[in-house]
């Protein structure tokens, strides 16, 4: 296993501003546990786990040169990144709709067809190229690009904003309503984050990479805060 001498941006893109984000991922996640172990509680806390685990494997691979190896883990921590969206629009369904409606069946049915959908980004010819051309950092094919952003945005984005939508008009409380807009522009300020961040792996600017790295951070602990403050106190310890 050989290691390269990693770049200022990359330092600063990976281990400073993604370190603050997976500190304060498993942070949340585990304030929101600490309030019970309801199903809408798991699903949540889960949201941020899998992302926090994506970020930790590419803590590992960073600082690698083996390219079939980075491949690999950079496609672990993609697919746990992407992955922990699903765990937010199931809460986000089963906090408007009862369990008898969304069932435990629908639920894991949901969540498995977008597993294997996602697990095939890694099957698509081409799809990354992570070597010393491309500063050991992954360039994605348009290809891939396309399919990552379509299957997140018709299978999570789309329902996780729909049913938000519809949980806000049903709120009377305008209290309650002031905290589920903070809760749905937390959510569109994360799906900003992906969809920039893969953005940036098509492109394969350095320094478009490391700005956005900038912007990502914001982007992130912000829509972090407002996703967990617009609901988990709600939350009550069984």
């Amino acid at each position: 296993m050989v290691l390269f001498q990693i770049s200022v941006g990359r330092l600063i893109t990976i281990y400073i501003a993604n370190g603050i984000i997976f500190a304060v991922f498993i942070f949340l996640a585990s304030k929101i546990l600490k309030q019970g172990k309801k199903r809408l509680n798991i699903y949540f806390s889960l949201f941020y786990i899998s992302v926090a685990i994506g970020i930790f494997f590419n803590f590992i691979y960073a600082p690698l040169t083996d390219p079939d190896l980075i491949i690999k883990l950079n496609f672990i921590t993609n697919y746990f990144i992407v992955f922990g969206l699903i765990f937010l629009t199931v809460f986000i369904i089963l906090y408007l709709k009862s369990e008898e409606v969304f069932t435990t069946g629908k639920q894991l049915a949901f969540i498995i067809i977008y597993g294997v959908l996602l697990f095939f980004m890694i099957l698509i010819p081409d799809g990354v190229e992570i070597s010393a051309d491309t500063g050991w950092a992954p360039h994605w094919s348009w290809f891939l690009f396309i399919y990552v952003i379509l299957l997140i945005s018709i299978m999570s984005a789309v329902p996780s904003l729909f049913y938000s939508l519809k949980i806000y008009k049903k709120f009377e409380d305008e209290r309650l309503k002031k905290k589920w807009k903070l809760f749905i522009l937390g959510i569109c300020e994360l799906f900003a984050v992906l969809y920039g961040t893969f953005l940036t792996h098509a492109l394969n600017i350095a320094i478009v990479r490391t700005i956005w790295s900038i912007v990502a951070l914001i982007l992130s602990l912000s829509g972090a805060y407002f996703i967990y403050d617009g609901v988990a106190r709600k939350f009550k310890t069984t």
